[in-house]
């Protein structure tokens, strides 16, 4: 398993197993402590002496400084294991940051390449009769209406005379919606409707 500055960066299964050692040791721990309960509820710095300086009879000194040596030992792996668990999570979390930052940092990227790369609208539909010749959808943002685009539209006239003069052909209409480039194919014709469309348009304000 990879250790925090090793080769490989640390994993969730990594930080896991670390727990799962770290709970292993804290039950040898405990069982070395109800060992030493079972020797007269001696601890870690009670004498193994008697008053007059003799080895106690009463308990298993080799027990009990075995079961003392154990838990100074696990302590201190105990203590490592932490350590190592606290910077596994530290890793991990400031990975996650990382891969978050990069992400956003990505999708602005991203955004903004897209709004660069949309054509700039002139005008917009505001209003569109139902059952009209009309096959573009309120809020649409007209991109080329003909052979009308953005840097020859003056007045709403340009489309007006467009759509006069095409009275009856289709008309190709390059509209953005949704913040996508969406073409659309128009024919002017008389309905019952008003106009040969049947939709209002508005010029864009720059």
């Amino acid at each position: 398993m990879a250790q925090p500055g090793g080769s490989r960066p640390i994993t969730i299964s990594d930080v896991q197993q670390l727990v799962k050692r770290k709970d292993e040791v804290e039950a040898q721990i405990k069982a070395c402590y109800e060992l030493l309960e079972g020797q007269k509820g001696v601890g870690m710095e009670e004498p193994l002496v008697d008053a007059e300086g003799f080895p106690r009879d009463d308990i298993d000194l080799y027990q009990v400084r075995t079961a003392r040596h154990n838990i100074i030992c696990l302590q201190n792996d105990h203590k490592a294991l932490m350590k190592q668990v606290e910077e596994a999570l530290h890793q991990l979390h400031a990975r996650e940051k990382e891969k978050q930052a990069r992400d956003e940092a990505e999708a602005l990227a991203e955004a903004m390449s897209q709004a660069q790369s949309l054509p700039q609208a002139f005008a917009k539909v505001n209003a569109v009769t139902p059952g009209s010749p009309a096959s573009i959808s309120v809020d649409d943002e007209i991109v080329e209406f003909g052979s009308v685009n953005v840097n020859n539209f003056q007045n709403l006239q340009n489309i007006a005379t467009v759509v006069q003069h095409s009275e009856g052909r289709p008309l190709s209409v390059t509209v953005l919606r949704g913040g996508k480039k969406v073409h659309v194919g128009l024919t002017p014709k008389r309905w019952a409707g008003k106009g040969l469309l049947g939709c209002n348009i508005i010029p864009l304000q720059r």
